[in-house]
């Protein structure tokens, strides 16, 4: 037993791009390959809305480029099509960040109309809040991308950055700002004291962020027991009713048969001998498959669900050249 990640196709979609149109295009797929849906665990998606923009570069671009040049920056130009993901949000902030003294200087010189937010000290603080906000959230989805990232590793990130939220929370409550590097620039560059932020601004967004994981990753509840059961079998206090009743609502499975699995498991001395914490796909691989026939579907199934929509590489095939190119048969011209 194990499971295999590969690239099964790609579907061009030629016109519209929305959420039917997707639909529609996968179930022309499946209807025209005979996919077996029924062996259809979990669909994930990356969520990300259409690139907008109809346009690609202008007049006023091209003279802020040339601007960049001139005074010689280290970038030379603004990030664009920061809609995509969040991810190239906060790349496009940190970049607007570190140009704004040339932003500034370029709008006074090309005489532009005023922006009075560029010179407004809470616009700009906030501004800096964002940045640093967005920094962690670029960490946070960075970690969720690649290969062989399944539900278990989610969950953890997903938990290991709920904690970091509350820890930032905390520390905005104190006036901490160890986090925030940006905001602590800006109150520096203000003349001000630490002391003085109005932290309780700060802390309602990042609880509200926190509030917005827990909404989002509802399902976790029901997911993350039974993982750490799958992670680890053998724990010293185990509710055999709970897992079970978890395991059969996930995976409509039989409840006697998997509370009878979960039993002989605990009890069977020569299985225990060979576990360790953290061996998941191992240990599910050395299981009879007569004898724990639920649990292992269990086991394959919950590492079928992917955590993330991104592979930085789409298929680990590698063709046999040399065998293919014996079974061709060459075409000689007469």
């Amino acid at each position: 037993m194990g499971a295999k990640e590969e690239l099964l196709t790609i579907l061009p979609l030629k016109g519209h791009t929305r959420g039917e149109d997707i639909f529609q295009a996968f179930m022309e797929f499946v209807n025209k390959t005979q996919l077996p849906l029924f062996k259809l665990i979990s669909i994930t998606t990356d969520g990300a809305s259409a690139m907008v923009g109809r346009t690609n570069g202008s007049l006023q671009r091209r003279l802020f480029r040339a601007h960049l040049e001139e005074t010689g920056a280290e970038h030379t130009d603004l990030l664009l099509h920061t809609d995509v993901r969040w991810l190239s949000r906060g790349t496009f902030l940190a970049r607007f960040w570190e140009l704004l003294p040339d932003i500034k200087d370029f709008l006074k010189l090309s005489k532009h109309a005023e922006y009075a937010q560029l010179e407004d000290h809470q616009w700009l603080l906030d501004l800096a809040f964002l940045t640093d906000l967005t920094d962690l959230l670029n960490d946070f989805n960075l970690e969720l991308q690649g290969k062989d990232k399944h539900v278990i590793n989610m969950i953890s990130s997903v938990n290991t950055f709920k904690s970091k939220l509350q820890l930032l929370s905390s520390r905005l409550q104190h006036c901490d700002l160890r986090n925030f590097p940006h905001m602590q620039a800006e109150i520096r560059s203000q003349s001000k004291d630490f002391a003085q932020l109005d932290s309780a601004r700060y802390e309602e967004q990042v609880q509200s962020i926190l509030l917005e994981f827990e909404r989002r990753f509802t399902d976790f509840a029901s997911i993350e027991p039974v993982a750490s059961y799958l992670c680890f079998p053998f724990g010293p206090s185990i509710d055999v009713d709970s897992i079970a009743s978890r395991i059969v609502l996930l995976f409509h499975l039989d409840n006697s048969a998997v509370e009878n699995e979960i039993l002989t498991l605990q009890n069977d001395i020569e299985i225990k001998s060979r576990a360790t914490p953290g061996m998941t796909g191992q240990f599910w691989n050395l299981l009879p498959e007569q004898k724990y026939h639920n649990l292992r579907i269990c086991a394959f199934n919950l590492t079928a669900l992917f955590g993330s929509a991104y592979l930085l590489a789409t298929s680990s095939y590698c063709p046999d050249y040399k065998k293919l190119a014996a079974s061709s048969q060459c075409q000689s011209s007469h």
